[in-house]
């Protein structure tokens, strides 16, 4: 499970645009998990797509963490924020390739399409399950085109051994997905 490969920042543009929204609705995907005064995590935020979808849930009295390890996709996502007027309600995060450095105690974290990019999947889990509470959720998708079931089963095997149970499978298009629960 070792190989993998970071997405450039500047390829993001291919598929965080306008027209995603057809396809990969915030609102519609995120609205049963994440509330009013939640604070959630999205893990790999890229250009924040699903970070300002989040943000809006959360509202004023919540907060979002968006962790990258990429600076320019923060500072990208954070001039989207602006322009929304959600920046307030989010807390970028600047995360290593093997660690995210998170110490908030989180009630959702979002990680999408990003797991297989994780040079050690036990260790990202391991120290997801940290900050995680008690019956958090964790909304767990990859790419069904560029993922095989195979290492998605994998991954989910080694999120298990972590601590975290599969409660849905939510049908997320062009994806494979699951939603864990923190079993602790």
């Amino acid at each position: 499970m070792s190989d993998h490969h970071v997405c450039p920042w500047w390829l993001a543009y291919t598929f965080d645009n306008p027209l995603r929204r057809l396809i990969h609705n915030p609102g519609k995907m995120l609205g049963d998990y994440v509330c009013e005064g939640m604070t959630v995590m999205d893990i790999g935020c890229g250009m924040g797509y699903f970070t300002l979808g989040m943000a809006e849930l959360v509202g004023d009295t919540g907060k979002v963490i968006a962790a990258d390890l990429q600076q320019k996709m923060l500072d990208i996502m954070l001039k989207r924020a602006a322009k929304k007027g959600l920046a307030h309600r989010i807390i970028p995060h600047r995360a290593e390739a093997t660690a995210m450095g998170v110490t908030t105690p989180i009630d959702f974290a979002l990680a999408f399409w990003m797991v297989h990019e994780v040079p050690d999947p036990v260790l990202f889990f391991q120290e997801l399950m940290t900050i995680l509470k008690p019956s958090a959720k964790l909304l767990y998708t990859e790419p069904a085109f560029h993922v095989s079931e195979t290492k998605y089963n994998d991954i989910l095997a080694v999120a298990d051994r972590a601590g975290m149970k599969i409660t849905e499978t939510p049908s997320i298009r062009f994806s494979r997905a699951a939603l864990l629960e923190n079993r602790s």
